[in-house]
């Protein structure tokens, strides 16, 4: 490699491990929805002008972007023998001009002006007008880039592009740093350990004393397009706030934020996962299908609005939490009672606050969330809240105990009074540690990996089972 030509870079995928264009668009999508769209719609065949028009809807953090390590360490070497560090990219110049000056690079930038979309033939024309063929040290990542180093003195290869190879025979010399993504870096974005959540659509099953395979497979189908789906709206979420987890201290390790998967595999992941739980869904019951679609529109809101607004949110994540329990109903055509349903969804809503409570906890300052309405001084009114929730829930199964469906179901109804000791030991435990910041950043996961507390929960079940005369039944005591 040359070490006095100048040397210049590719943005996307080259310098920054993530791409302007859709950064611009996840981060508009995430302020002004419908304005967003509508760009997008009407100017998708004119790239520069859609390039600046969505870089116009508001600013983007350009320096919190990751950048790949390996041309970092090239950039370094450059500065450091004093040649210029230029910048060429197809995205809109505003934003090239800025990543240059928060890197310290050249402010002579190559980008597009919203008539001119700088990219392959028309880059290397500008490239070769200013430093003259030959005259530059060119990195770039794909295959339009073949236009440009064929004018280079040196190809800087980020990942491969097979077509490079022919470069050398044109007496062009080539230098190939690591690029591209993993099929694992990928699964992480699913986040399969949240899947367990789930296991929550057994809930009808289990309270209708249902233990059948009849009722069993078509809920364990639902499982699985509810986590198809839970993860194509988890790709949405992380790409709506690639910022605010820049600023997390645990979430900016997520693939999207730190650049380990490219958004582009993002979005088409996240269709083919919304198109596969709705064949799945489809295959089950219309019924089935009807509650997956309102989750997850639900979700949709959530991640692009509602997770933004104060008390709105933590309901918001309650009812999504409710909903798993309708969708197993739905799945194994077993009827729900709303004893059931009013019961849980207090105790999801102390689940919310406890969530809420854990993040504040951790945060690193008094500041808000980012992305979040919440600051320090809201951990007492969530402490409250989680409060409310957990006495709401054991008044109404204390309710249900006393009903006529609990009685038929639980002929020993003090054996269900006994397993309200346990069950708000638990409740109690899990706000407290909350309080103290002693879970991870979700109440549910958390809850279904945490061994004393699932001891608890199963001592909760067995006495209710008990109470339902199910374990005689089952191992033959009973006269």
């Amino acid at each position: 490699m040359s070490h006095d030509k100048p040397l210049v870079l590719d943005v996307d995928g080259t310098f920054l491990r993530t791409d302007l264009l859709l950064e611009s668009f996840w981060a508009g999508l995430g302020r002004m929805p419908l304005r967003t769209l509508r760009i997008a719609a009407t100017t998708f065949r004119d790239r520069a002008r859609l390039k600046a028009e969505l870089a116009a809807l508001g600013p983007l953090r350009t320096d919190l972007m990751p950048v790949a390590p390996a041309v970092a360490e090239v950039v370094i070497g450059a500065l450091n023998e004093g040649r210029e560090v230029c910048l060429a990219s197809a995205s809109d110049q505003r934003l090239v001009a800025q990543l240059a000056a928060d890197h310290g690079l050249s402010e002579r930038i190559f980008a597009s002006d919203g008539r001119l979309n700088l990219k392959g033939a028309a880059k290397a024309g500008a490239l070769v007008r200013v430093f003259g063929p030959r005259g530059f040290v060119y990195a770039g990542n794909e295959a339009t880039d073949m236009a440009v180093w064929e004018h280079a003195e040196t190809a800087v290869v980020v990942g491969r592009v097979p077509e490079t190879a022919a470069l050398p025979a044109r007496c062009i010399g080539v230098v190939t740093l690591p690029g591209g993504w993993s099929a694992a870096a990928l699964l992480k974005a699913l986040r399969p350990h949240q899947w367990v959540k789930n296991l929550l659509l057994l809930l009808p099953m289990i309270a209708a004393h249902r233990f059948d395979t009849v009722t069993l497979l078509p809920i364990l189908l639902g499982m699985v397009a509810f986590s198809l789906a839970a993860s194509a709206i988890y790709i949405v979420n992380d790409l709506l706030d690639l910022e605010a987890d820049r600023l997390h201290p645990v979430k900016c390790r997520r693939p999207f934020a730190c650049g380990a998967v490219p958004i582009r595999v993002g979005m088409i992941a996240c269709a083919g996962l919304v198109l596969a739980a709705l064949a799945l869904a489809a295959a089950l019951n219309a019924g089935f299908l009807g509650i997956l679609l309102l989750y997850m529109a639900m979700s949709l809101a959530y991640s692009l609005r509602l997770k933004r607004m104060r008390w709105v949110d933590i309901t918001t994540l309650a009812a999504l939490y409710t909903l798993r329990v309708v969708a197993g109903a739905a799945a194994g055509m077993v009827d729900v009672s709303i004893y059931m349903l009013v019961f849980l969804f207090p105790i999801f809503l102390s689940l919310g606050c406890v969530k809420r409570l854990t993040e504040l906890t951790l945060a690193p300052d008094t500041d808000p969330l980012p992305g979040r309405g919440y600051g320090r001084p809201d951990r007492g009114d969530l402490l409250n809240v989680a409060g409310i929730g957990v006495v709401g829930a054991l008044v109404v199964f204390f309710l249900y105990s006393i009903s006529d469906q609990g009685r038929m179901l639980y002929p020993d109804t003090w054996l269900l009074w006994l397993a309200m000791l346990p069950m708000g030991g638990w409740l109690v435990r899990m706000v407290a540690l909350g309080w103290f910041g002693k879970q991870d950043y979700d109440p549910i996961v958390f809850a279904l990996r945490d061994k004393f507390g699932l001891g608890i929960l199963m001592m909760t079940l067995s006495l209710m089972f008990w109470a339902a005369g199910l374990w005689a039944k089952w191992f033959g005591m009973g006269g």
